[in-house]
């Protein structure tokens, strides 16, 4: 009973600039949402639109849901990707996830070299 005493009287002797300072946790908790949350996804989403208005026929493109192919015409807000000869799917335009950069796939090593490392005895 004395400790709660103790703190009644701690908290009527503190000015209102206490509880002020008290208070601001919760008052920057909106801005540092804003910095962390907010604004990179705006930011992204940016890019995504912009990357999808930039798209063209012979681009080499990846969707959402993982497929690959390439571009071979538009459809007002679809898009024509030809995944293998003679076959083509027609997704949306939103649903392209971003472009294929080749320079990045010559860095790997080919798949057969892959498999032959993993197989061979150490």
């Amino acid at each position: 009973m004395h400790l709660l005493s103790l703190l009644a009287n701690a908290e009527e002797e503190t000015s209102g600039a206490g509880s002020l300072l008290g208070m601001l946790p919760l008052l920057l908790l909106p801005l540092v949402a804003y910095f962390l949350l907010i604004r990179p996804n705006r930011k992204r989403i940016r890019e995504q639109q912009s990357m999808q208005s930039t798209l063209e026929v012979g681009d080499e493109i990846v969707t959402t849901s993982g497929i690959y192919g390439f571009i071979t015409g538009f459809d007002g807000d679809r898009v024509w990707v030809e995944v293998d000869d003679d076959v083509q799917l027609r997704v949306a335009r939103a649903a392209v996830q971003g472009k294929v950069d080749l320079t990045d796939a010559s860095d790997a090593p080919a798949p057969a070299a892959r498999e032959q490392t993993a197989d061979t005895p150490e």
